[in-house]
């Protein structure tokens, strides 16, 4: 008796998770055809033409927490990071103003910080030796900074956020480390025909529905997303509203709403001159089902498998795009 033929024939239609038949990786169709350089590229073109008004996305909104300062380098300036009395998001150099003391190691007294060094207090709404807090933005899932030397563009009074589902919903966020620089992970994004091939015990049944034009700049994607034998049908927009920031947003099928930013923060280079880069990435899930309700009451456990299971696609996205790096920079 074939049993999974049985399965699949008397599986509910209208349930969001399939069954799915056993397929050979080897046996998938290829897309290298339709991975066309020149696509990938004209669509990488156009989204580092777009303004970020130099901001930066560097934590999870949860790890920068109440009394305890959060240290943390981006685009090669060390930062310190904490909360004010009224909870409020502040960020700063890293350094002491008076002998560089590491600020990630001081105290927070009645929202201000006090170096452990030698008691300085550093107000985050007043200069002090030249020390002053840089512009800060906490969007309830990521904390920002804007570094106008570092960007080097026009100042925006906000970064560049999309659209995403509001009321009743699951978050998480993931951050990994690789050596090589936020375009190199765009690009890796803005190539969807690589995620059954290189992803084949996370996406299935993928297909490229629509390409990025200079009036329509998004990917269209059909995919199913494997949960081991089980799949879920969906089709995301992948879009690119700043130069370091790509999103999927589901707009068809189970999650509709949902989305996932993929952040690229530069973080500065190693002791041997190479980039290395922050991949923070954000996932902010809605359903409409009761079950997603009641599934809400396990949030922080479904957290950490949402974080765990982006941690292992970058740990192979990384690898692509690390490679990426060293082919188009020549480092070794």
């Amino acid at each position: 008796m074939n049993i999974g033929g049985h399965m699949r024939r008397r599986w509910p239609k209208d349930w969001p998770v399939q069954h799915l038949p056993k397929s050979e990786w080897a046996a998938q169709r290829p897309t290298y055809g339709d991975a066309q350089p020149a696509i990938i590229d004209a669509a990488l073109n156009r989204s580092q033409s777009r303004p970020t008004g130099n901001w930066y996305a560097f934590a999870a909104s949860r790890e920068v927490r109440h009394g305890r300062p959060f240290g943390t380098r981006v685009a090669g300036v060390e930062l310190v990071a904490w909360r004010g009395d009224d909870d409020g998001l502040h960020v700063g150099p890293g350094a002491c103003p008076h002998l560089g003391a590491d600020l990630a190691t001081a105290t927070v007294r009645e929202g201000a910080l006090v170096c452990r060094w030698h008691g300085l207090t550093l107000d985050p709404h007043a200069e002090r030796c030249g020390w002053k807090t840089l512009p800060s933005y906490d969007d309830g899932v990521l904390s920002w900074v804007r570094l106008d030397d570092a960007g080097g563009e026009a100042p925006l009074e906000q970064p560049v956020l999309p659209a995403r589902p509001s009321g009743d919903v699951l978050h998480a966020v993931t951050r990994v480390v690789g050596v090589c620089e936020p375009q190199d992970v765009i690009a890796n994004r803005l190539d969807p025909w690589h995620g059954s091939w290189y992803h084949p015990y996370s996406f299935t049944q993928l297909k490229v529905l629509t390409t990025p034009t200079e009036e329509a700049d998004q990917f269209l994607v059909a995919v199913t997303f494997r949960i081991g034998r089980l799949g879920v049908p969906a089709v995301a927009e992948f879009t690119s509203p700043e130069a370091r920031t790509i999103v999927m947003r589901i707009v068809d099928g189970e999650g509709t709403g949902s989305v996932v930013e993929t952040h690229a923060t530069p973080i500065g280079s190693d002791a041997t001159g190479r980039s290395r880069t922050a991949v923070i990435e954000a996932v902010i899930a809605r359903s409409d089902r009761q079950g997603f309700r009641q599934a809400r009451r396990a949030g922080p456990l479904i957290a950490w498998l949402m974080r765990r299971a982006a941690a292992r696609l970058w740990h192979d996205d990384l690898a692509y795009a690390e490679r990426r790096y060293r082919l188009r920079t020549g480092a070794t």
